[in-house]
């Protein structure tokens, strides 16, 4: 899986990407209180998103948090964007906290965002991307291990197609 971001945010998020490659981020399908990102990136995300480019982009902030597992942060952004995007973005982070329920409640509220059909599925047999289908196997795999790989491949993918398009739709 690739990033295909907007050119004029590419530079500005690649420091944190090299930081944090796509590849090691969003391990965890739920994140822990007790768990927090690098000191080092939570100051890099800070940077670049006091960018001028970035302000007035909560849905690219949110986003960003999100890579990182800085849930608290993301929230609090997630939840003033009253649009499909706040919404996508406000249920991803909600069932990355284990809050499956709150996290369904989110995702009907999305209307069936443009970017839910850019998911790139990876090979399994999950084919087609259904988010409340998705919290109930992660919310499954919670109770187990939280580490399931076609899962995290699935958040990822998710991610990805949520963040390209608000790279491209602002």
């Amino acid at each position: 899986m690739s990033l295909r971001i907007a050119k004029p945010y590419q530079k500005l998020f690649d420091p944190v990407f090299k930081m944090l490659p796509l590849h090691q981020a969003m391990t965890n399908l739920v994140v822990h209180k007790d768990e927090h990102a690098d000191h080092e990136l939570i100051k890099l995300v800070e940077r670049v998103l006091n960018e001028p480019n970035l302000k007035g982009k909560p849905e690219l902030a949110t986003g960003i948090w999100l890579y990182v597992d800085e849930l608290d942060r993301s929230h609090t952004i997630s939840q003033s964007i009253e649009t499909a995007t706040g919404s996508f973005w406000h249920a991803i982070m909600h069932r990355r906290e284990g809050e499956f329920w709150n996290s369904n409640y989110w995702y009907r509220r999305t209307n069936q965002h443009p970017a839910m059909k850019q998911i790139d599925m990876p090979d399994n047999e999950i084919t087609t991307y259904k988010p409340q289908l998705f919290v109930d196997l992660v919310e499954q795999n919670y109770r187990h291990d939280n580490k399931d790989a076609t899962l995290i491949a699935i958040q990822r993918a998710e991610w990805i197609a949520l963040f390209e398009w608000c790279t491209k739709h602002d």
